[in-house]
């Protein structure tokens, strides 16, 4: 009997620049970009809120390709982890991680953004919070983290 494996990764972030799109001789589009995602956690030495930032490698094709996105837009992406090998100018194994994106799907354009008719952040009701700012982060209850 042979388990079948998982390799399943969902993140929301913001993107850290506008993207580079390649196009192949076969006409295959190939998108990539930085991918920020933070999370906060309250420190519980000085009682401080902590960003932690961790950056991801996203890579998709074809249809992918022509999403348009740009830095600072809120995306959700779908894809795998996946790990390739290349060779630096000095003939040196390298290796780095990327997500395959399978789905890219933009949440929210930063704010002042005036490059459509629609806009994103009317379509979020006044009293929803996705993210708390400073001065309510105070307010919140304290993590049980380990640190």
């Amino acid at each position: 009997l042979k388990m079948a494996g998982v390799n399943k990764v969902i993140l929301i972030g913001h993107i850290g620049k506008d993207p580079d799109v390649f196009t192949y001789e076969d006409g295959t589009k190939r998108i990539s970009f930085p991918l920020a995602t933070t999370e906060s956690y309250r420190d519980k030495n000085t009682n401080e809120w902590v960003d932690q930032t961790e950056w991801h490698n996203i890579v998709g094709y074809r249809y992918l390709a022509e999403k348009r996105i740009a830095k600072g837009d809120l995306i959700y992406v779908e894809g795998k982890i996946k790990t390739r090998k290349y060779k630096d100018k000095d003939g040196n194994d390298r290796y780095i991680t990327e997500i395959l994106a399978e789905k890219i799907n933009m949440m929210a354009h930063p704010k002042g953004y005036d490059g459509g008719s629609s806009d994103t952040h009317s379509a979020t009701p006044k009293n929803s919070q996705t993210t708390a700012t400073d001065s309510e982060k105070s307010t919140l209850p304290e993590d049980d983290l380990p640190f």
